[in-house]
């Protein structure tokens, strides 16, 4: 009989993609315990979409805290575990666009960086990182239909930015395996076989889920 091993998965993606509710999913089908983007109780994200200039340095910096507390706990966890939004993408996505859009000034942004990359010294990656691929037309709808208020005022022109800047990040990332999703054409929440061809997607990558799924 195989001994199951643990499993660190992570969800990434722009705002509006899905994380969330595929992470819920996934980790309802797979028994893996969740964790989340801390959104809700989150001091400084309202006042950051009403002043970007303002709070964008406080806000990274209450992201970066919080993944990396849910990051170290998810590698000493014994259990298997789904991560929504990855830290790598406080850094690599979002601390990088606001300083090239002139949000966060230099000082703080190198400030940002240097923190993050002595926090990178004490993680381990996930073992998959599963992207959802949204174009800005999805990412807009998606974001209205929710309708969390702070949001509705987010500039088409940032999502765009933030699209880019995912795209680059995903074509370079080496740290462990990828597996993209191209989510327009799937509506994984009210569609069963949109689930389901997710599902089979992640079993593919993570070839252990086929003997000890129950």
């Amino acid at each position: 009989m195989p001994i199951e091993t643990t499993s660190f998965i992570a969800v990434a993606g722009n705002i509006g993609a899905g994380k969330s509710s595929l992470t819920r999913m996934l980790g309802e089908r797979f028994h893996w315990k969740p964790y989340y983007e801390s959104v809700e109780d989150n001091p400084y994200l309202a006042d950051f979409y009403g002043d970007m200039n303002r709070w964008s340095f406080h806000l990274q910096i209450y992201f970066l805290a919080n993944r990396f507390k849910s990051h170290k706990q998810i590698v000493e966890s014994n259990k298997s575990v789904i991560q929504d939004r990855s830290i790598y993408e406080d850094a690599e996505i979002f601390a990088r666009n606001l300083h090239l859009i002139g949000k966060m000034d230099k000082r703080d942004y190198e400030n940002y960086v240097s923190l993050f990359h002595v926090m990178m010294e004490y993680l381990k990656p996930p073992d998959l990182l599963i992207y959802l691929r949204s174009s800005v037309d999805t990412l807009v709808s998606q974001i209205k239909n929710r309708g969390r208020d702070y949001e509705q005022s987010i500039p088409r022109e940032y999502l765009e930015q933030l699209n880019s800047h995912y795209e680059e990040w995903i074509g370079n990332y080496s740290i462990g395996p990828v597996l993209i999703i191209e989510s327009d054409p799937l509506d994984f929440v009210h569609r069963p076989d949109d689930f389901e061809f997710i599902v089979d997607k992640v079993k593919g990558a993570l070839p252990q889920l086929q003997l000890f799924e129950s």
